[in-house]
This record gives structure tokens, C-alpha cells and sequence, in this order.
């Protein structure tokens, strides 16, 4: 897992849920965004590039924003949801 990609979890069908750090490593603030990547696994994956958005947040450190983005990239309703709202489904 690279050094920027603070969590990660797999849905059952397929796609990558993450948190990746967007700041540089070791900069204050910490900024990181939730992501879907639904090439994970896949033969396009590195084909390189980022997924959308679905939050992204700021804190003092990376446990901080783990904190507040972790919540949501557990919880398979609230991934949907971002999805269907950022039109990404």
C-alpha cells in the first residue's frame, strides 16, 4: 500500500475504498480525501490518475483525519450515498 493511502477496504464487488492523504508527508495541516476506485484490481488500475472526491477533510495530523474519515468509509450506506450524490453510480 503506498505511503500516501492512510486506510483501505475492498466492497464485495470489486472497488477500493480509501482514504489518501492529498498533503505531502510530514505537512501541517493534514489533508485527506475519501475515495472509491472501482479499477482496483483491475488492469486499469495502473493505468495511474485518482478517483473522485466523495469528502475530504483537514486536521492536525493524520490520526485526526483518519478519525473523521474512517467512520464514513466503513459504512457501505453512506459510500452509496456519497456515490449516488457526486453521480458517480
Amino acid at each position: 500500500m503506498s505511503d500516501e493511502i492512510l486506510y483501505q477496504r475492498f466492497l464485495s464487488h470489486g472497488p477500493a475504498v480509501r482514504i489518501r492523504r492529498t498533503s505531502e508527508a510530514g505537512a501541517s495541516p493534514v489533508t485527506a480525501v475519501l475515495e472509491v476506485d472501482r479499477r482496483a484490481g483491475t488492469p486499469r488500475e495502473k493505468e495511474g490518475g485518482t478517483a473522485p472526491p466523495l469528502m475530504h477533510c483537514e486536521g492536525s495530523s493524520e490520526a485526526e483525519v483518519l478519525a473523521l474519515l474512517e467512520p464514513s468509509a466503513r459504512d457501505d450506506r453512506i459510500i452509496a450515498q456519497l456515490m449516488r450524490e457526486k453521480q458517480l453510480r
